[in-house]
């Protein structure tokens, strides 16, 4: 079939690259524009335009594709168009053009949004996978046609989350797309109670709540994690947080107490319920190490409370 990609970050190249290894014909790439660096006034772009610049595919780039890409995208004659975390909703002139495949990354309704696997990391789940379904104007509202899972270790971070999806994507977009090939293709309808809905996250949401279980702030930064990024203070100022595991520990009066803090022997504090081990964090205008490198240079007393 001839295929129209729309897509733009990492995560949509492995579905791209299966699809280009198929014998169905991508015939053009949509990707979001080009982005200017301020500070480097350098343009910077997408993985998938990326890739498609290395294989030659052609690439289309609109600031809102509803308004400038309807007669473009229609003289392509496409069979099908697939979207994989592309950026822009569409409007019903686009959605008109041909059917239309969305490569979700969550176990639908669940996490419908742009955020899916940051929430579901979040909300401590234990597997998480990938939904095709109908693109529709409403969004990840869709009828869905395939669904497959994986089970997580629980240490994993959203961009090693994601990494792991994108190979399930890979696979089952073109078993997708072999049953519509064929006429085979059933689509199931979403129970719309157990939808929900995940936000698009910022920075500010970044902001560890020592008043909660030691679990619930592992899985909270392993969502956060690489972006927007965990954060507290420390006496030294802002304190990104990348990894933790949840230790034993006893005493501390307040939540975010340091108990230990030793260049050896690491860095745990205190939660609302249980013990945290800091393992690698990030002072301000420096880069990521594990704690007790960290505490070579900077100290961070015992009995002082993060977040303070």
């Amino acid at each position: 079939m001839r295929v129209v990609f729309l897509g733009t970050p990492e995560f949509s190249v492995r579905v791209l690259e299966s699809l280009y290894n198929s014998h169905h014909d991508v015939i053009a790439v949509v990707t979001q524009p080009d982005k200017i660096n301020g500070r480097a006034n350098k343009i910077t772009f997408g993985k998938v335009k990326q890739y498609a610049l290395e294989k030659g595919i052609p690439i289309l780039q609109y600031n809102n594709i509803s308004n400038e890409g309807e007669e473009e995208l229609k003289a392509l004659k496409p069979d099908v168009m697939v979207t994989c975390a592309y950026g822009q909703i569409l409007k019903q002139n686009i959605l008109n053009i041909c059917p239309i495949l969305n490569v979700h990354a969550s176990l639908l309704p669940k996490y419908r949004g742009s955020s899916p696997v940051q929430w579901a990391l979040i909300n401590g789940e234990k597997e998480v996978g990938v939904t095709i379904m109908k693109t529709e104007l409403g969004v990840d509202t869709g009828d869905m046609l395939l669904k497959d899972k994986i089970t997580l270790n629980g240490t994993e971070n959203s961009s090693e989350t994601l990494e792991l999806l994108s190979f399930v994507g890979a696979k089952l977009i073109i078993k997708a797309l072999s049953l519509v090939e064929s006429g085979r293709a059933v689509y199931e309808k979403q129970n719309e109670e157990e939808a929900s809905h995940c936000r698009m996250l910022t920075k500010a949401d970044g902001k560890i709540n020592f008043d909660k279980s030691s679990e619930e702030i592992k899985n909270f930064i392993r969502g956060m994690s690489p972006w927007p990024g965990a954060f507290t203070t420390c006496i030294n100022g802002v304190l990104k947080i990348h990894k933790v595991e949840v230790c034993d520990g006893i005493g501390g009066e307040k939540n975010g107490e340091v108990i230990l803090s030793d260049s050896k022997r690491g860095l745990v504090v205190k939660c609302g319920e249980g013990y945290l081990r800091l393992l690698v964090i990030q002072g301000e205008n420096s880069k990521a190490m594990n704690a007790e490198s960290y505490l070579l240079g900077k100290k961070i007393p015992i009995g002082s409370v993060l977040g303070d």
